[in-house]
C-alpha cells in the first residue's frame, strides 16, 4: 500500500518540499490560538480578542485569491519572500502591544493574516512540473491532505507546549520562526525558482472565469460550514458529558479517520474520473457524518469520529488533481487560493452557526446540521453536467 509513497517521496526534491511546505505551514494550525491567548495575557476583553480573531481570518480570506493571482504572474519566490516579510510585522506589531491597544493589535492581525506566505496553494500548483502520472499526483496529493490534518490537530498541541515553557509571547516567536524557515527553504528549492505558470488570457476574473470552479466554490463553502459545526460540536458534546478534554480525543479520532482513508486512497489508482469521484466522495462524506448525530456513550462517539473522517482526506486529495482542469490558464495557484478562502469562509459561518444552535436547540441536532450542509455540498455538486461525467 504504502509502494506510491516511497517512490514518489523518493523523487528529486518531493521531500525537500514537503519538510518545508510543513515547516512553513505549521503556523496555520497555531496562529489564531496563539494570537488570542497571547492578546488575553495583555488584558484584551474576550469581545475584543474575537473581533481580531476575525479580522485575521477575514484577512486571509480576502488577501489569499490576490496573492495567488501575484504568484501567477511574477513566480512564487519573489511574492512569498514579499508576504512573509509583512505578516512578520505584522507579529511584531502584536508582541509590542499593550493593554488595550487595539488598534495596533488590529492592524497586526490585518498583516498577519492578510500576507500570511501562500505555500500550501504554492506546492499543490508546483506537483505537476515535478512529478508526472495520476499515481505519483494522487499520492502526493493524498500525503498533502493527510498534512494539512496533522498541521491542524498538532498547531494547537504546540501552541500549548511552548507557552508552558515560555509564556505566550514565545508561542508568537516560535510561529515566526516556524513561517521564516519554511518559506526561505521552499523558495530557494530548484523547481520553485524554476516554476512558471501557464500563458493566461487577460481577464480581471481570473480563475473564476470557469463556471465548474464557481460550482465548487459553492460546494466547498458548504463543506467548510461542516469543519466549523464540528469543532463547537464537539466542545459542546465535552461539556455536555463532563469530559474535560474530550473534544480534543473527538477531534484527533476525526483526523485519524482522514489519516486512514487519505493513505488507502494515495495507494491507488481509480477508474472513475476526478469529477465524478469528487462529487461521489463528497456524498459519502455527508453520509459518514450521521452516526455522529446519534450521540452515543464516548466509546462509540470516538468511532463514528474516525468513520466521519474516513472520506475527507480521499475528497481534499481528489480536489487538489483536478482543480488544473477546471480553470483557465496560468491560474493554477490562485483557484488554490479561492480554495482556501472558500474553506475558511465556510468554517467561520459554521462556527459562528454551531454557537447559536448549541444554545438553543438539542445538542443532537448540531450535529446533524453536519450530514445536512455535507448533503448540501454533494447535491450542488451532483446536480451540475460537470461533475456527473
Amino acid at each position: 500500500m504504502l509502494g506510491p509513497y516511497r517512490e514518489s517521496l523518493r523523487t528529486r526534491f518531493v521531500a525537500r518540499l514537503f519538510a518545508a511546505n510543513i515547516i512553513g505551514r505549521m503556523p496555520e494550525g497555531m496562529a489564531v490560538l496563539a494570537i488570542a491567548l497571547y492578546l488575553r495575557d495583555q488584558r484584551f476583553s474576550y469581545p475584543q480578542v474575537g473581533t481580531l480573531a476575525a479580522v485575521y481570518g477575514l484577512a486571509s480570506v480576502l488577501s489569499g485569491p490576490v496573492i495567488g493571482r501575484l504568484m501567477d504572474r511574477r513566480g512564487q519566490p519573489l511574492v512569498l519572500v514579499c508576504s512573509v516579510i509583512g505578516a512578520l510585522a505584522g507579529y511584531l506589531l502584536i508582541l509590542s502591544c499593550g493593554p488595550g491597544d487595539v488598534w495596533r493589535a488590529g492592524v497586526g492581525a490585518a498583516l498577519a493574516g492578510g500576507l500570511r506566505p501562500l505555500l500550501e496553494p504554492g506546492l499543490r500548483a508546483l506537483w505537476h512540473s515535478v512529478l508526472s502520472g495520476e499515481r505519483a499526483l494522487t499520492a502526493v496529493y493524498s500525503l498533502d491532505a493527510i498534512f494539512q490534518e496533522i498541521i491542524f490537530v498538532a498547531g494547537p498541541l504546540l501552541v500549548i507546549a511552548v507557552i508552558a515553557a515560555g509564556g505566550s509571547a514565545a508561542a508568537l516567536v516560535v510561529i515566526m520562526g516556524l513561517m521564516l524557515l519554511g518559506t526561505v527553504v521552499y523558495v530557494r528549492t530548484p523547481p520553485v525558482r524554476a516554476w512558471r505558470t501557464e500563458l493566461r488570457e487577460p481577464d480581471w476574473a481570473g480563475a473564476l472565469r470557469s463556471a465548474p470552479f464557481r460550482r465548487l466554490l459553492s460546494a466547498l463553502v458548504s463543506l467548510g460550514v461542516v469543519l466549523g459545526v464540528l469543532t463547537i460540536a464537539a466542545v459542546a458534546y465535552q461539556d455536555a458529558r463532563n469530559l474535560p478534554g474530550f473534544a480534543g480525543y473527538l477531534l484527533g479520532a476525526n483526523a485519524l479517520g482522514a489519516l486512514i482513508g487519505g493513505l488507502v486512497y494515495g495507494s491507488r489508482t481509480w477508474p472513475v474520473k476526478p469529477r465524478r469521484r469528487f462529487a461521489l466522495l463528497v456524498a459519502a462524506l455527508a453520509v459518514s457524518y450521521w452516526p455522529l448525530a446519534a450521540m452515543p456513550a464516548p466509546g462509540p462517539m470516538l468511532v463514528a469520529a474516525v468513520l466521519s473522517g474516513l472520506f475527507l482526506a480521499p475528497a481534499l486529495a481528489c480536489l487538489f488533481t483536478m482543480v488544473g482542469d477546471l480553470v483557465p490558464a496560468g491560474t493554477i495557484t490562485e483557484a488554490h487560493a479561492w480554495i482556501i478562502s472558500a474553506f475558511v469562509a465556510g468554517q467561520s459561518a459554521g462556527s459562528a452557526l454551531a454557537g447559536l444552535t448549541v444554545a438553543r436547540l438539542p445538542l443532537d441536532l448540531t450535529f446533524v446540521l453536519l450530514a445536512v450542509f455535507g448533503a448540501l455540498g454533494a447535491a450542488i455538486l451532483l446536480t451540475s453536467r460537470h461533475f456527473r461525467r
